[in-house]
């Protein structure tokens, strides 16, 4: 394949970066071979993202934006327990994007763009868990808030790492997050 440059240059390196560290991990991904790969000269990622960090960066933040938009859309956006399911669902369907947005030894953490979007999915799931702290939880709200999002993220990272036995993760991210705020109702 002979390298060009087309005018979504960008996506499609980070798309395709997706791809590869879902399939190898992000220590796998050179710039060179990922240049390679999305048909794009070799140089063409380092004049986009500078280096493998920055490249690193865009891919979080980019992961960051498309689960904000999954919590906020349809059921997830005021429901803790869908809310849950979602968080859980995005690092199965996009585990190349998933792999890097906590990996703050791979991304430029003062980054501007990564900490807005990072900040809104937290605020986002902040939001949806304390909606499904009951009133007689109101005491120990930060500390069960802070389990939840433990739950489901321990949830995601062990289906990921093909260590959890359960053949629906996300029905169990759903139905846990309920029963760890003691209440089993939207």
């Amino acid at each position: 394949m002979t390298p060009y440059h087309h005018g979504n240059l960008r996506n499609q390196v980070l798309a395709t970066a997706a791809e590869l560290v879902a399939a190898a991990g992000p220590d796998a991904l050179s710039l060179r071979d990922l240049a390679r790969r999305a048909g794009v000269s070799h140089a063409a990622p380092t004049y986009h993202f500078k280096d493998r960090r920055g490249l690193f960066t865009a891919l979080a933040t980019q992961g960051f934006d498309l689960l904000a938009a999954a919590l906020s859309a349809g059921e997830a956006g005021g429901r803790l327990d869908a809310a849950a399911g979602t968080y859980v669902g995005f690092a199965i369907t996009h585990p190349g994007y998933y792999a890097v947005m906590f990996r703050l030894d791979l991304v430029h953490d003062t980054d501007a763009a990564f900490r807005a979007a990072r900040r809104h999915v937290f605020d986002l799931l902040a939001a949806r868990i304390d909606a499904g702290i009951p009133p007689t939880r109101e005491a120990g709200r930060a500390a069960t808030s802070e389990a939840v999002w433990s739950l489901v993220h321990g949830i995601a990272a062990l289906t990921l790492a093909e260590a959890l036995g359960t053949p629906d993760p996300v029905a169990l991210a759903r139905s846990t997050a309920l029963r760890l705020v003691g209440t089993y109702g939207p």
